[in-house]
């Protein structure tokens, strides 16, 4: 029954690092990300602030659905083999969250690259008109 009683506070300790973690890091991206957002859908401020709020709940969803997806324990550990567990559980977490989160940062840039670029300067009109030489031609 010992090694049961510590599967249950690993369970526990787990569920309220992860979840407080994902709190902090959904405000800590939210509030940096706005200004990324902005940056990417200029002069489209509600846009932004949308897609922002979107990628929160994503954030939300998928870290928390993944945190407790992978916790998945033995009923045979000791208190060390309860703490490893702990600490490899919380890394994969965070690793796992900092590759997406790597991904969707390069996604967003890539649309940042593409929205400047349709942005280009309307080219000049000709101030003007050379008559052709008449060599070479007719």
């Amino acid at each position: 029954m010992e090694g049961n009683t510590y599967v249950i506070g690993v369970y526990a300790a787990y569920a309220a690092i992860a979840v407080g973690l994902t709190a902090w890091l959904a405000r800590t991206l939210s509030r940096n990300g706005a200004i990324f957002l902005a940056d990417v859908f200029k002069d489209r401020a509600g846009l932004a602030e949308a897609v922002n709020r979107l990628l929160v709940v994503g954030f939300y969803m998928l870290n928390l659905g993944y945190a407790f997806y992978i916790l998945r324990a033995d009923s045979g550990l000791d208190a060390f083999g309860s703490i490893q567990f702990l600490v490899n559980r919380l890394a994969l977490l965070l690793v796992t969250l900092a590759l997406i989160h790597f991904v969707n940062v390069l996604v967003f840039w890539k649309i940042r690259g593409r929205t400047e670029q349709r942005q280009l300067p309307v080219p000049v009109a000709p101030q003007a008109i050379v008559a052709p030489s008449g060599r070479g031609g007719k």
